[in-house]
């Protein structure tokens, strides 16, 4: 992997990531643009003991653009964009309409690819890894700022889930606090260390890959699952065999065989739901350790992949016991999903 750090024409960072080492990026962000203003605040509420991010410079953000005006295609025929370069292989840069900024973190935004009619399944396996090393690397390096306690990486993919730009795409959030999901995570791996001696993770993995009937599918150092409670209709938690806290303490042997097993996951859910159906929108979100939580050598690095769509054409939406109360109802077995996932597998 070759990086090449630059600046665009506001003072934003973007990186690009390439697969060939004699890859020159010397393009020069030619749009007069104003520097970046933003009003992202940190809320905290001490009713729920949570966080509220107010962005309210938000509301003019691009939205659905036409794909010839797509912002994060590369700069083409006159065309300028926020990737400078005419074409990129995998490019990373600091959001214009960050949701955290400043003393209350940062948002980036990672173009999987050139090709703005390609998805992340649509690309090579070389492709997929160094996507896989750009996650790795933004999590190194956000680490290193004193305001970041968490990394986010993730992929909103679809209409359905909100996405407004069409082009493949995901997004980083450095977080300055640990975010309520993890801490929850946190807490019962705490308990569950203190009531068995063991790791919760660990046990986690090892109950499912026993039972069997949840088991999507398994490679030597990866195994991904329907979890036994699963919240979402189509849900599927993505381990490495062998526990680490984050993307950058992965193995070789598990980087290497990441992009097959990822890859297959994301081709079987464009097929859940039969021939002819239209992509199915997802999220992909990675969950990693917090930097300083003393539980963090107890933290299981797993990738959640989980679609709102519960049957053709009809929505899984929060509701009132969902949104209200934060208790999920699921109309999809898990075991049913895991049978029907691991039935439409690759030929």
């Amino acid at each position: 992997m070759k990086k090449t750090s630059t600046r665009l024409a506001d003072g934003r960072e973007l990186l690009y990531y390439d697969s060939r080492d004699d890859a020159v990026r010397d393009a020069v962000d030619r749009r007069p643009l104003d520097p970046i203003a933003t009003t992202s605040e940190i809320r905290h509420d001490p009713l729920l003991g949570d966080s509220v991010a107010i962005a309210s410079h938000r509301q003019g953000r691009t939205y659905h653009p036409p794909a010839d005006e797509c912002p994060l295609c590369p700069s083409r025929n006159g065309r300028l964009s926020e990737i400078p370069a005419a074409d990129y292989d995998v490019a990373v840069f600091e959001n214009r309409f960050p949701s955290l900024a400043g003393d209350s973190g940062r948002c980036e935004v990672v173009c999987f690819t050139s090709d703005h009619d390609a998805s992340f399944a649509d690309l090579s396996e070389e492709q997929a890894a160094l996507v896989l090393d750009a996650w790795t690397d933004r999590t190194a390096e956000l680490a290193e700022l004193p305001q970041v306690e968490q990394v986010f990486c993730f992929e909103n993919r679809g209409a359905e889930i909100g996405v407004t730009l069409g082009h493949p795409h995901g997004q980083i959030y450095a977080y300055p606090f640990v975010t309520p999901r993890t801490s929850l995570m946190l807490r019962s791996a705490a308990e569950h260390r203190a009531r068995t001696g063991r790791n919760l993770f660990d046990d986690i993995v090892e109950q499912e890959r026993l039972a069997g009937s949840r088991v999507v599918l398994e490679g030597e150092h990866w195994v991904a699952f329907v979890p036994y409670a699963a919240h979402w209709p189509y849900e599927v938690h993505l381990y490495p065999r062998r526990r680490v806290p984050d993307l950058p303490a992965l193995g070789d042997a598990a980087r290497t065989e990441f992009p097959q097993i990822y890859l297959e996951l994301l081709r079987r859910f464009d097929r859940i739901f039969g021939e002819g159906e239209p992509p199915t929108p997802y999220i992909a979100a990675w969950h990693q350790a917090p930097f300083e939580e003393p539980g963090r050598g107890d933290f299981g690095l797993h990738l959640e992949l989980f679609t709102i769509r519960r049957s053709s054409g009809k929505l899984k939406f929060l509701a009132g016991s969902e949104s209200g109360m934060s208790v999920f109802i699921n109309d999809v077995p898990p075991e049913t999903a895991a049978e029907r996932l691991r039935e439409v597998a690759s030929s």
